[in-house]
């Protein structure tokens, strides 16, 4: 989803339509603003609903967009809790107060590096950019040790992007904090010359598999379920992790919040509570959804690899902020 202004201000006009006409939330049931994906978000609220009799009002899009909502809406705002794919958008929100600080009894399940440093939201889940590739056209030699290197002139022609995707941002965000701007501006000025652009990530890895292009930037999901979808022997592309700590694969952060504005406080941190529970994590883990739960203990889809065999980058989520720079620089590159 496209962050320029036309692009946000057409799409909040349409998600305001939408949410008028729902209306409000009854006492037992609290509504969600859901960025996450809908398979997964279904799973979370049937087995909540289940146990604890509360019902869960779901309104999924964009979780960029829909941060962007919960700004325009401000205290009026009809959510109660916020569940998102990138901390970015929570500590953009966290940043305008429009976020309720959670118990220990919530925060506590999840290590601190996976959640806000004032205790207004939760990691539930984590996930890990990568490069997928078409091994007829990149070689193993060929896989660059740094994802900056693919700026480079010799994949002019040969990498797919989503920069308007909400998950590329928190990339260039990673850039940014850890090489500088002066570097992230050079990487997306090298992007601009050497990439083809779709809109998703999703679009992306399809891409890659078919053979149009050589190498993609995805999230590591994306490939997984492309493969679930397609089955292994239709499914032509390998995924590649940077590195030693290469900003390439930086691990990034789903997370849930209450609203300070939620008339429902005390249901809706059950429901957050809920997700960050053994039971909640193992649905994600059970799931096809091909993150990694949050919570230490809950094995991941048996699919993945281990964190530990990766190796991914890990950034503060004070250091990775709110992407308002990262978003900005993108426009600025002529790429969104």
């Amino acid at each position: 989803m496209s962050r320029s202004g036309l692009a946000i201000a057409l799409a909040i006009l349409a998600l305001s339509a939408a949410l008028a006409g729902c209306g409000g939330s009854s006492p037992d049931t609290i509504v969600l603003y859901n960025g996450q994906h809908p398979q997964l978000t279904t799973a979370l609220v049937d087995a909540f609903t289940k146990q604890t009799g509360i019902h869960v009002s779901v309104r999924t899009g964009d979780g960029i967009i829909l941060a962007d909502q919960i700004l325009q809406e401000g205290s009026a705002s009809p959510a109660d809790v916020y569940l998102t794919e990138n901390s970015p958008e929570l500590m953009n929100l966290e940043g305008h107060h429009l976020l309720t600080a959670l118990p220990g009894s919530i925060i506590d399940q999840i290590p601190t590096r996976d959640e806000s440093p004032a205790g207004d939201w939760v990691g539930v889940a984590l996930r890990i950019s990568s490069l997928a590739y078409d091994p007829v056209r990149v070689s193993r030699s060929e896989l660059p040790a740094s994802v900056l290197a693919l700026a480079q002139p010799q994949w002019k022609g040969r990498i797919a992007i989503a920069p308007t995707d909400s998950d590329f941002p928190p990339l260039v965000g990673a850039i940014i904090a850890a090489d500088g701007r002066a570097a992230a501006v050079s990487w997306l000025d090298g992007l601009k010359r050497n990439a083809q652009t779709y809109q998703d990530e999703e679009a992306v890895v399809a891409a890659v598999n078919r053979g149009d292009a050589a190498a993609g930037i995805v999230n590591q999901y994306y490939w997984y379920r492309l493969r679930l979808e397609l089955g292994a022997v239709a499914t032509h592309s390998r995924l590649y992790y940077f590195p030693h700590h290469d900003v390439g694969s930086i691990e990034n952060i789903a997370g849930a919040a209450v609203l300070a504005s939620s008339r429902h406080k005390a249901l809706a941190k059950r429901f957050v509570q809920f997700i960050v529970t053994a039971p909640g994590q193992q649905i994600l883990a059970r799931s096809y959804d091909y993150e990694y739960p949050a919570r230490p203990g809950i094995a991941p889809n048996p699919e993945l690899p281990s964190l530990s065999s990766i190796s991914p980058a890990t950034l503060s989520v004070t250091a990775l902020g709110t992407d308002q720079e990262a978003v900005q620089l993108i426009q600025q590159a002529g790429l969104a």
